[in-house]
């Protein structure tokens, strides 16, 4: 590893830019006139609670599967059809999308930014389970270089690929990029791709996003 700042932070999105669908339940309940307390499930939070995470987390199911399975669920709860994520995180986080941003993710964003540095994202599913039209009511992504997302690559985290159209795109070598996510398997995968990996904890978001400013000498406030 580089002793030198990075030059470029790479960002997934759902679970490091924004928070978790289980961290917003109370959000998602109320836009959908559910009773407090109706969704049970709270993956990383609860595990104990969510049987179909743990089978995510041993690897028997993909993320994809698990939130596919979540979005049936509760569209049958509230009387309709959902076969896609996107028809309910629309329905659940659509109205406002700024209220499920993580601060800490939004400061770190424009530190960056301010010191004049590359942003990217590197997305398995941003507009697969959240549409292209919630992306357009983000101004900040506006400062992004490069989004690179799998809903049209079709080549996900882990594979080496995914993360080589990011430093392609960037004209950067791997070790010149800070690459952030929650999931365990995608960090191995940056890590491989020789990039400064940073395994976010959605338990403790300002200390992981404290650890990702310090490879650009930077703090959070």
């Amino acid at each position: 590893m580089k002793n030198e700042p990075a030059a470029a932070l790479v960002l997934d999105f759902g679970g490091v830019i924004t928070k978790t669908m289980f961290e917003t339940h109370d959000q998602t309940e109320k836009a959908l006139g559910l009773a407090p307390g109706t969704l049970g499930w709270k993956g990383p939070f609860e595990p104990e609670t969510d049987p179909l995470w743990q089978a995510m987390s041993r690897d028997e199911i993909t993320e994809r599967d698990y939130w596919l399975r979540r979005a049936g669920e509760v569209g049958e709860i509230v009387g309709e059809k959902w076969d896609r994520m996107d028809a309910f995180v629309r329905r659940a986080r659509g109205a406002n999308p700024d209220a499920i941003m993580r601060p800490e993710a939004l400061e770190t964003i424009g530190k960056v930014r301010d010191k004049g540095l590359r942003l990217a994202i590197l997305s398995n599913e941003l507009d697969l389970f959240y549409g292209p039209e919630f992306r357009g009511q983000l101004a900040f992504l506006d400062d992004f270089d490069v989004i690179v997302d799998a809903t049209y690559t079709n080549i996900l985290k882990p594979d080496p690929r995914a993360y080589a159209f990011v430093t392609d795109a960037l004209s950067l070598a791997a070790e010149d990029c800070v690459f952030v996510d929650d999931r365990p398997g995608n960090v191995k995968g940056g890590v491989a791709a020789g990039m400064r990996s940073v395994q976010f904890d959605v338990l403790c978001p300002r200390s992981s996003f404290v650890e990702v400013l310090a490879h650009f000498g930077l703090t959070l406030d």
